[in-house]
């Protein structure tokens, strides 16, 4: 390969040799009628050669492996460290001589960093490492590759790595030397509009001069949006400087004439014609672009154009019409990115067709949203269990040209009767729940003995059985009716005696609620460790993933403990965050994840404290029916008014619980496939077919099924899978994205909170005050007695904190999810879907939750 490589000798295959942008110049080089100034590339050999005559560096880069991720102090330390080392290097003469036969020592340069982990369809690197401007003469442009290497050890581009999980010894660094052009113009066009993620609108950004001025802030450029070959909206800036070339080297910030500060860069047309450019650059490239031009002499020239990585994928579908998506995880409480495996069991388990994109499921309800009934029904729905979806659907409607109004499909009359209504009957909970119960043993005796396509095929026929027990129309009715009648008493309630969200209060400590009794259950857990020191002294010591039960049996009162905790883990162990992907560690996988919760409630509560909590909740629910029905008794009609309201509290109290239980049947039953599923994997690996037993998650079901048939992986495909779902980790799910790409986050537009407040979703009566614990992991949770738990989302794993808090707040949730409901439950006055509470509440600040009327003030 040898030290340089020109453009014309640079393409796709280049990437370990010349790094990211020095293969985006290789190819943007090719591209017929697309100007790029000329020049070559320093390759990663040269690089390499460079590390390894400097022995030093590898001690270096051990101690900065070994840095704790929040140790900046060390990791600038050694970064600068390391970089003084690199710049000190002697350069072989080979590449100097191979520099110097490409350079003319009359023309200007500039000398760029290009790492082999930049410019990358996962991660842009965007600004991580250094590049210099008008660099002239050979001793000048050898010290700048220098400077270009030693750059990929900045303390930002080193923290970036730590922090996208990149290894320091995997990324070398290339440097591009190209000459420079001295634009009238220069600036950035990003083929996908920054703000909403919108394909279909473009932005340019533009200043006099070269680009520096705009890319390093100092200025505020033109910005121009651009769609369908138009120029929907022009923003001027004023321009006060420039920043321009001096003469022998280096370049300068200059002031611009007054006269010319707010004139426009660019003409319409000329907008027009970059953007047309950029759609030929993305559609070479395969996706939206970030692309720095310069406008010379009236022509455009392109010096870069890097994938823009922050972009929310699309669903692939099969038409080009108009689409909307909602967000299947906002609705399930987990928002994380989800393994291929993952994806397709949930796939398999609902029968609404559902679309992939970036980890996520999405429906598209485009359909409905055309048609008068199906847009009423969604709205309404919407407007009851997530009103910022509800706005974020609204808005898309209001714009009149996304989605077609169509009339009603006719119907023709039905002959079957109304259901008759189900009676409240506790009864009926306890039926169900035996239903399932059974049906889960039964599961786990047959699926034992079975190995290869049998169990494949005999894990298709039980998903029949899942989505029977899921659909089943007795435990619909028995759910609506817990969902109804919290409406209804909501209000009429307030219609009637002027309350909030009375039902957060009635149906505190229902029973049949297998979520809350799981957070209570572990009260007792710790009841049992308590009175054993040693005990305790020893989980206090573990690490989050060490298998520590079978120890326990040597210590005091260590037996008791251990199968203390061994019960729990039978009877909720399915259990996890993020529990609808099959492929998430489970508790009983990783008991170690509870420790730091048990801990919290050794340390918070009194022996007993389980049973005193339901009881509790058990009395406040009486007394707040008691102080109801005699309010409503002195109103008018209000015999009438306290029967019904009676009948509703007795209904809402037999069924609410109910409400978490399918769930809970489904999380059993996705455990015994996966228990089956990875004993298979097992085989496989030592059949040689799987590199490891976790290669299982990254395929399909049916692709799984096609390896245990054939015998064969691909584990191209498998390791590419491997390498989207760490990208897909680190992106951000919409509630509301279009088949342009538009994100839409909605808004809650209520004015009745206290200036500053952060505002959400009411879903649990109450004020409470306390410190904030910014918890994102619930094996982190450190909890003190009194304070407020604030995290993205919760499911029902995060159920057994919720005992040890006064109060909650999430990103994510509705009124009827599983947070909300066991939030009422257990009395905490609770604050839901508020946008960034994890970033815009710090951990350890005061603040005040307003669960009756839905907002977050800051108290200190």
């Amino acid at each position: 390969m040898g030290y340089v490589l020109g453009f014309e000798q640079i393409d796709r295959a280049n990437l370990a040799d010349v790094g990211g942008k020095g293969v985006h110049l290789g190819e943007l080089s090719r591209i017929d009628g697309v100007r790029v100034p000329d020049g070559f590339c320093v390759t990663t050999e040269a690089f390499g050669q460079i590390m390894a005559a400097a022995p030093s560096i590898d001690g270096l880069l051990d101690r900065l492996a070994q840095a704790g991720p929040d140790d900046r102090e060390t990791v600038r330390a050694l970064s600068a460290e390391i970089r003084e080392v690199i710049e000190g290097v002697t350069m072989p003469g080979e590449l100097i001589d191979a520099v110097s036969e490409r350079l003319d020592e009359q023309v200007p340069y500039a000398v760029r960093s290009s790492a082999t982990a930049e410019d990358l369809p996962t991660a842009s690197f965007a600004g991580q490492q250094d590049s210099y401007l008008n660099v002239v003469g050979k001793t000048e442009v050898l010290l700048h590759i220098r400077r270009c290497w030693a750059s990929l050890f900045t303390e930002r581009a080193v923290t970036y790595r730590r922090h996208n999980g990149f290894d320091h010894r995997a990324v070398r660094m290339g440097v591009v030397v190209q000459k420079m052009v001295f634009p009238e113009a220069a600036g950035i066009l990003f083929t996908a509009d920054p703000v909403t993620s919108n394909r279909k609108i473009a932005t340019v950004e533009a200043a006099w001069g070269l680009g520096e001025a705009l890319v390093s802030g100092h200025v505020n450029g033109d910005v121009y949006t651009v769609r369908d070959d138009q120029v929907l909206t022009t923003a001027l800036g004023t321009k006060r400087l420039a920043v321009h070339a001096v003469p022998g080297g280096g370049t300068r910030e200059t002031p611009i004439e007054p006269e010319r500060q707010t004139l426009p860069t660019l003409t319409g047309e000329q907008a027009v014609g970059l953007v047309r450019l950029g759609r030929r650059l993305e559609a070479h490239f395969g996706g939206p672009q970030d692309i720095e031009w310069c406008l010379v002499d009236g022509d455009f020239h392109v010096v870069q154009s890097r994938p823009i990585t922050t972009l929310f994928p699309i669903p692939e579908t099969a038409d080009d019409g108009n689409h909307v998506y909602l967000s299947v995880g906002h609705q399930q409480m987990m928002t994380d990115a989800m393994k291929p495996l993952g994806l397709s069991f949930w796939q398999l388990t609902t029968p609404r067709p559902m679309h992939e994109a970036g980890g996520r499921l999405f429906v598209d309800v485009a359909p409905q949203l055309a048609t008068p009934s199906g847009r009423d029904a969604i709205l309404g729905n919407a407007g009851k269990s997530d009103p910022l979806i509800r706005d974020a659907l609204q808005t898309v409607l209001d714009r009149g040209d996304f989605i077609p109004s169509l009339p009603d499909p006719e119907t023709p009359p039905s002959a079957a009767p109304e259901p008759e209504p189900m009676p409240t009957d506790p009864a009926i909970v306890a039926e169900l729940i035996a239903q399932n119960q059974a049906s889960v043993e039964t599961l786990r005796r047959e699926i034992e003995p079975l190995s290869g396509p049998a169990l494949l095929d005999f894990i298709v026929g039980d998903l029949a059985e899942l989505r029977r027990l899921l659909f089943d129309r007795r435990s619909f009715q028995a759910i609506m009716a817990s969902m109804d009648t919290t409406w209804w008493l909501n209000d009429h309630l307030e219609q009637w005696l002027g309350e909030k969200n009375a039902a957060d209060v009635l149906t505190q400590s229902v029973p049949h609620n297998v979520t809350s009794e799981m957070g209570l259950a572990l009260l007792d857990v710790a009841d049992v460790i308590r009175p054993h020191a040693e005990v305790v002294a020893f989980l206090q010591g573990i690490s989050d993933d060490e298998d520590f039960l079978d120890e326990l049996a040597g210590l005091d009162g260590g037996q008791e403990a251990r199968d203390a905790i061994q019960a729990y883990l039978d009877q909720y162990g399915m259990r996890c965050a993020g529990e609808i992907d099959i492929t998430r560690t489970r508790w009983t996988e990783r008991p170690a994840t509870l420790v730091p919760t048990l801990l919290g409630n050794v340390k918070n509560f009194e022996p007993g404290a389980g049973k005193r909590r339901f009881e509790q909740g058990l009395e406040e629910a009486n007394r707040k029916e008691q102080d109801v029905l005699t309010r409503l008794r002195g109103l008018p009609d209000g015999e009438a008014k306290a029967e019904e309201t009676k009948r509703m509290i007795d209904r809402v109290r037999t069924f609410a619980g109910y409400r978490e239980y399918p769930k809970y049947g489904m999380i059993s039953r996705y455990f015994v496939y996966k228990q089956a599923l990875l004993r298979e994997a097992g085989r496989l690996l030592d059949d040689g077919v799987l590199h490891a037993p976790d290669d299982i998650f990254y395929l399909r079901f049916e692709e799984l099924q096609e390896v245990v048939r054939s015998g064969k992986a691909d584990h191209d495909l498998i390791q590419e899978r491997r390498e989207a779902f760490r990208t897909y980790e680190t992106l951000t799910p919409p509630r509301v994205l279009t088949s342009d790409g538009e994100a839409i986050t909605g808004d809650y537009r209520r004015d009745d909170a206290p200036p500053g407040a952060l505002v959400g979703l009411p879903v649990s009566a109450g004020t409470v005050e306390g410190r904030a614990r910014v918890i994102t992991d619930i094996a982190d949770a450190d909890l003190e007695a009194g304070d407020i738990l604030v995290t993205a989302f919760t499911d029902p794993s995060w159920t057994p904190l919720f005992v040890g808090v006064d109060g909650l707040v999430t990103e994510v949730g509705g009124l009827m999810t599983h947070g909300a409901v066991i939030a009422r439950e257990y009395g905490l006055p609770a604050v839901v879907g508020v946008d960034r509470a994890t970033r815009l509440i710090r951990d350890g600040q005061r603040i005040r939750v307003n669960g009756t009327d839905g907002y977050i003030e800051f108290l200190d």
